[in-house]
């Protein structure tokens, strides 16, 4: 597994369906998660999507689509993240435990028709992480596979 990666995006939102607003940091803890997005409490704390994968989606849907029309917290790329579940990732000062797949819902063909649907397999609609270690997460921090 390769396992220097790094931050190419960071997106957040202020309600449930809410535009997501790209950001150059944002503050991670334990108990909220991004602290500027509001869904950062339970299990699933911080979502993670692949920049690799979104590319072969948008290939195959044939368009262009910004990185977070998938609704997701951070863009990484240079690492295999359906492999990273059940492991633990060093996102520049803060640590998660991924824990499974950020299952695609209703809302991405309601953005794009055939979104979900490409987005199942392989787990292309990426990983979430619940906190280990808070701190500052910025875009173009190192990822580590622990």
């Amino acid at each position: 597994m390769h396992t220097l990666g790094t931050v190419k995006g960071i997106a957040v939102r202020d309600a449930s369906r809410a535009p997501m607003k790209e950001q150059q940091q944002v503050e991670v803890t334990l108990q909220h998660g991004i602290v500027q997005d509001y869904r950062g409490t339970g299990l699933r704390q911080v979502t993670f999507l692949d920049l690799g994968q979104w590319q072969e989606v948008l290939d195959e849907l044939g368009i262009d689509l910004p990185w977070y029309t998938r609704r997701a917290n951070v863009l990484i790329e240079g690492i295999d993240l359906p492999a990273t579940v059940g492991w633990r990732l060093q996102v520049g000062a803060c640590r998660f435990a991924i824990g499974g797949e950020t299952t695609p819902c209703d809302r991405m063909d309601e953005l794009q028709p055939g979104l979900r649907r490409i987005l199942t397999p392989a787990l292309r609609g990426g990983v979430w992480g619940k906190v280990l270690q808070g701190g500052v997460l910025h875009v173009g921090d190192e990822v580590h596979v622990l």
